[in-house]
């Protein structure tokens, strides 16, 4: 049994420690606004916030989360600077299909909570997240907006 706090509440699950976040979340808890992309920590659809830093949750067993802080897709919008990517990906019409938007607003989230005024270079390499609708220039749009 492991103890994880997530969106500001206690869950114990009883998982092997090496099980993926993502799978916890999704299979265990049934959290399923992150997302399974690649399943090897490149695409980032499965993007969660670890104490405000963006980690990519099917390759970070639930054994190194600790006494560390989750924040999901599902509680960003209680989080100040997670409620004005959410407002700025709606103004700026970011998704196509969507599947990868889950991760692309965690991670534009950490960016802007490390970095509150991130210029364009900022934005290029923070949002490394893949989307194959190549909605990157929404995306930068969204992120600019979110910061202004």
């Amino acid at each position: 049994m492991i103890t994880l706090s997530i969106n500001g509440e206690s869950h114990t699950v009883d998982v092997e420690p090496e099980t993926p976040l993502l799978w916890a979340l999704r299979d265990t808890l049934g959290m399923t606004g992150t997302k399974y992309g690649c399943g090897i920590a490149q695409c980032g659809a499965c993007t969660v916030l670890v104490d405000d830093q963006a980690m990519r949750s099917c390759q970070f067993p639930v054994s190194r989360v600790g006494k560390s802080k989750i924040t999901t897709i599902e509680a960003i919008e209680q989080d100040e600077v997670g409620r004005k990517v959410v407002e700025a990906w709606v103004a700026q019409q970011v998704p196509q299909c969507g599947y990868c938007q889950s991760g692309q607003v965690m991670a534009a989230t950490a960016l802007l909570k490390e970095t509150p005024k991130p210029t364009e270079e900022d934005i290029l390499y923070g949002m490394s997240n893949l989307c194959r609708c190549g909605t990157y220039n929404m995306v930068a749009a969204a992120v600019r907006q979110a910061a202004a």
